[in-house]
């Protein structure tokens, strides 16, 4: 057994020269709309100017007042102002919600982040903002997501493929950064239960909170001509924890979901 063993070994070792050569490596295509040898592809000499930034060091945890009185979370926010086909979407997920006692059927797992913007107003778990050269990164603790924001001046991609996060462009007014998203998956709800449709479009306005350096404010307006009624706009407010560090988070390592006989979650 052991030398059957040593002898796939040494194959395989003979084999991995030739399998590595197997075909070029595709070189991802210029960013359109950036000079050339500019932006966050090219990143050295350029770090000098982050310190003209604002500081955004540490980590961020959602911040949030609770109703007077009361020691609990607070108050749900309105649902999204859907309309047409989205709005009876949503009625009728409320509607199942309230039939089955809170169990809905899903085609998703526990371990399907979010996404945008839900993924900005998370209770329990922080965030982290790093600045290099030519963008902003943003890291959540759950599902250790993570969110580029472009800010070297390039466009939105042409056609860009939906995404949990979407294409984030953005650039900073003052120590304000705005950004700008499109291209989010419309398998992605706005609300728990509340749909939207490709032409979903998200703005936000981060900065920290005058007079108050270890508070952060994400002034976000979500836009959809065709899912919403009007825009509407969600102010969420972050707390600094100057020495907190975010820990790791692998969810399919204890993702309990039933699955049917067709493959699918049957809860979420």
């Amino acid at each position: 057994m052991a030398a059957a063993i040593c002898t796939a070994c040494v194959a395989g070792a003979v084999a991995l020269p030739s399998m590595a050569q197997v075909g070029a490596v595709a070189d991802t295509p210029a960013i359109q709309g950036l000079k050339p040898g500019t932006g966050a592809p090219f990143p050295k000499g350029r770090y000098a100017a982050l310190d003209r930034l604002p500081d955004w060091g540490g980590i961020w945890l959602l911040s949030f007042a609770r109703p007077p009185g009361s020691g609990g979370p607070p108050a749900a926010p309105a649902p999204p102002p859907l309309k047409g086909k989205y709005l009876d979407a949503y009625n009728d997920y409320r509607k199942a919600v309230r039939e089955n006692h809170g169990v809905v059927r899903s085609t998703t797992s526990h371990c399907t982040p979010p996404g945008m913007p839900a993924i900005m107003s998370m209770f329990q778990y922080p965030y982290e903002f790093l600045f290099t050269p030519g963008r902003v990164t943003i890291n959540q603790e759950a599902w250790m997501q993570t969110r580029h924001i472009w800010t070297d001046g390039r466009p939105h991609a042409d056609d860009p493929d939906p995404t949990f996060m979407g294409d984030s462009v953005g650039h900073w007014e003052g120590d304000t950064l705005v950004a700008d998203t499109i291209a989010i998956k419309d398998t992605v709800p706005l609300a728990t239960g509340a749909p939207h449709s490709d032409k979903l479009h998200v703005k936000e306005r981060i900065h920290l909170k005058a007079g108050d350096p270890n508070t952060l404010i994400d002034e976000v307006t979500v836009e959809d001509p065709d899912a919403l009624e009007h825009p509407y706009t969600n102010t969420v407010t972050y707390r600094r924890d100057r020495f907190g560090s975010l820990l790791e988070f692998e969810c399919a390592e204890n993702d309990r979901n039933p699955v049917d006989d067709k493959g699918e979650t049957t809860f979420q």
